[in-house]
């Protein structure tokens, strides 16, 4: 039986789908608790206070999805 070991890439590549995956979470989390302020029938100035509260951890999600993305790109193309 063959045995075969993870290379450098593929533990990118696979790195890369677990920092995507992580930043996925992260965007579903800002969506539920949003649409939880909404159902809420907050007023303006709480509703704007909810959604200025989500917004840095909606950039870092998305930032560490490009991140995780450009890490499978990268892996996927060396490999």
């Amino acid at each position: 039986m063959e045995t075969k070991t993870l290379s450098l890439f593929d533990a990118i590549i696979w790195g890369g789908a677990c920092v995507s995956i992580v930043g996925l979470v992260g965007i579903l989390w800002c969506i539920v608790k949003v649409a939880r302020a909404k159902r809420a029938d907050l007023d303006d100035e709480a509703l704007q206070s909810v959604m200025q509260s989500v917004l840095p951890m909606n950039l870092g999600a998305l930032f560490l999805s490009v991140i995780g993305l450009m890490m499978v790109g990268v892996g996927i193309a060396f490999s």
